[in-house]
């Protein structure tokens, strides 16, 4: 470990002590309002959900030390040669009909190709629209 990094994981051990003390000081808290006249089970529900966020803070900084050490001390593995699949494995794609020859489905897709050029050299020459500044 560098002399750098323990300041910074001294720093982290300290923000995840603060934070998890923290959520469990705000679940003893939740607990006391539940315990009194006014208590819902609202706060029972933040009183037992609290000390879950402290324990994931304690999770979250254990597994960024984890990764961190495998991102430093691990070299990567060389990829796994593939292996072939036998070609009878699979089911078979299913194939195209031959498309039937719908004389109206034909000269509407025309119709859509002529108004799609149109509009692409509408676009291409926008005209110049009227000032209509004086109405």
């Amino acid at each position: 470990m560098s002399t750098r990094r323990k300041p910074r994981r001294a720093a982290l051990i300290a923000l995840v002590m603060v934070a998890a003390l923290g959520c469990l000081a705000l679940g003893w808290w939740q607990w006391t309002r539940y315990e009194s006249a006014a208590g819902t089970a609202q706060n029972l529900g933040y009183a037992l959900q609290w000390p879950l966020f402290a324990a994931f803070c304690v999770y979250a900084y254990r597994r960024f030390v984890q990764l961190e050490a495998e991102e430093q001390g691990e070299k990567p593995r060389p990829a796994a040669p593939q292996r072939e699949l036998s070609p009878d494995l699979l089911p078979e794609r299913p194939q195209a009909r031959p498309a039937d020859v719908d004389v109206a489905m034909a000269e509407y897709n025309r119709y859509l190709a002529e108004l799609n050029a149109r509009d692409r050299n509408d676009s291409a020459n926008p005209r110049r629209l009227p000032d209509r500044s004086n109405q």
